[in-house]
């Protein structure tokens, strides 16, 4: 796992092998941000990484200079490794660990954010009604972007506020906006 841009570009770390996330490839990740580029100004960014796993995507984000990201993650072994990877990077003040389930966090969440990513089980059952769950709550702020990633086997392009699709090998991304008219 490395990190693609940005100010820690090129660092590489290896979660340890107990660890059971499916990090994003970096071919992936890389080509997401290139995408991401045309949407968002990182610097003035709030980011939410929920399904964390190894907090790739939220070092991403971090090295390409956004305010804040919160990383939502269940497992005990997947928050030490980011916690850990969090202190090298100097991020205390950056990225936000919360041990939390995803949904109750959905639920419950008070604040906004510019940009949602979400990385589930790729065989996760509730995977079909996540964008439903994250645009309709108070999550997404005006003209957000939430970013679900997915495997072929989904299809999202009929969801309201449907953005766009990106496949990147055996990786999909599905980009919604809430926009404001």
């Amino acid at each position: 796992m490395r990190i693609v841009s940005g100010k820690f570009k090129g660092r590489r770390f290896s979660p340890p092998t107990h660890i059971t996330a499916r990090p994003t490839t970096d071919f992936a990740k890389e080509a997401l941000f290139n995408v991401l580029n045309n949407y968002i100004s990182f610097e003035d960014c709030v980011v939410l990484d929920l399904f964390a796993g190894t907090g790739s995507i939220s070092y991403e984000f971090a090295s390409r200079g956004v305010k804040r990201v919160v990383s939502v993650e269940m497992s005990d072994k997947h928050l030490d490794f980011i916690h850990k990877i969090r202190q090298e990077l100097g991020l205390m003040k950056v990225v936000y660990p919360i041990k939390m389930n995803v949904f109750r966090y959905i639920q419950q969440g008070k604040e906004q954010f510019d940009v949602i990513f979400a990385d589930p089980p790729y065989e996760m059952k509730e995977l079909p009604q996540l964008p439903a769950l994250v645009l309709q709550g108070n999550l997404l702020s005006d003209d957000g972007i939430f970013i679900l990633e997915h495997s072929a086997k989904q299809d999202f392009s009929q969801e309201p506020n449907f953005l766009e699709h990106r496949q990147y090998g055996n990786v999909n991304f599905s980009l919604f906006t809430r926009k404001v008219n």
